[in-house]
């Protein structure tokens, strides 16, 4: 079976979220997100290795409050950047050798099915890079600075992408080193916010598959209990083995 190493990136700011200390910490029911994301992938038979991303603010406080536990589960910390594409590669820095994979995730998307992840598994086998999509389906306004309703955008051919996005290892590790290398120039003013943006750019070939609506990114204090609501919908899966957290009380 091919392997498959995890990033999972916590390193944003939360500003929106509100609160002293960053979103990845808030609980939903006993665990908080950055656990919950971390758990969708650690017992999985085709994960190798699972990496934590995190902001070097809350670095202090994930390795004295956490680090013992993560230890214990074999999740590797990594300090992030300023930027969400320069977190990624300090996780992708330490991807291991063994991975044949690479699947990025958000760790403030918790409401993931693992049948999910394992389309996602497969179609990335079969074509080298893939992303899950939801379709548009609400009318999009451009609205200017002055608070002005302007056109109406046409939502055709729209899709909101969601993570996990999953990557050949060298697909993702080329597009990465081209950035780097400056040879993407043209996305220099353009903000980077997924790595499918990168590899399409790099010139690979990026796939869609259907994703689904449930699978929130969680952004402010609200959607916390439309998370935990969401999760009691999803199928879930029995599990070989009991992570390191599953007993805690947080």
């Amino acid at each position: 079976m091919d392997k498959m190493s995890v990033i999972v990136v916590a390193a944003g700011s939360g500003e929106r979220f509100g609160g002293s200390e960053n979103k990845i910490f808030a609980k939903v029911g006993e665990q908080p997100l950055f656990l919950m994301a971390l758990q969708l992938f650690v017992n999985r038979e085709d994960v190798c290795q699972t990496i934590l991303v995190v902001s070097p603010s809350d670095a202090d406080q994930m390795k004295s409050k956490f680090g013992a536990n993560l230890g214990f589960m074999g999740v590797k910390f990594v300090e992030g950047g300023a930027e969400r594409h320069e977190s990624v590669e300090k996780g992708l820095a330490v991807v291991s050798d063994e991975a044949a994979l690479v699947c990025v995730h958000d760790a403030v998307r918790v409401c993931v099915a693992a049948d999910w992840i394992d389309q996602l598994y497969h179609a990335a086998l079969k074509h080298g890079a893939v992303i899950p999509v939801c379709p548009v389906t609400a009318t999009l306004k451009r609205v200017g600075q002055d608070g002005v309703v302007g056109e109406t955008v046409r939502r055709e051919g729209l899709f909101m992408a969601q993570t996990p996005q999953i990557f050949r290892r060298e697909v993702l590790q080329e597009a990465y080193a081209a950035f780097r290398a400056g040879k993407l120039s043209f996305l220099e003013d353009v903000p980077v916010t997924d790595d499918a943006q990168l590899v399409t750019a790099a010139g690979h070939t990026v796939y869609a598959i259907d994703g689904d609506p449930r699978n929130i990114k969680i952004t402010t204090r609200g959607d916390l209990s439309m998370a935990a609501a969401i999760i009691k919908s999803l199928p879930q899966k029995a599990v070989s083995r009991r992570g390191a957290f599953d007993e805690a009380q947080w």
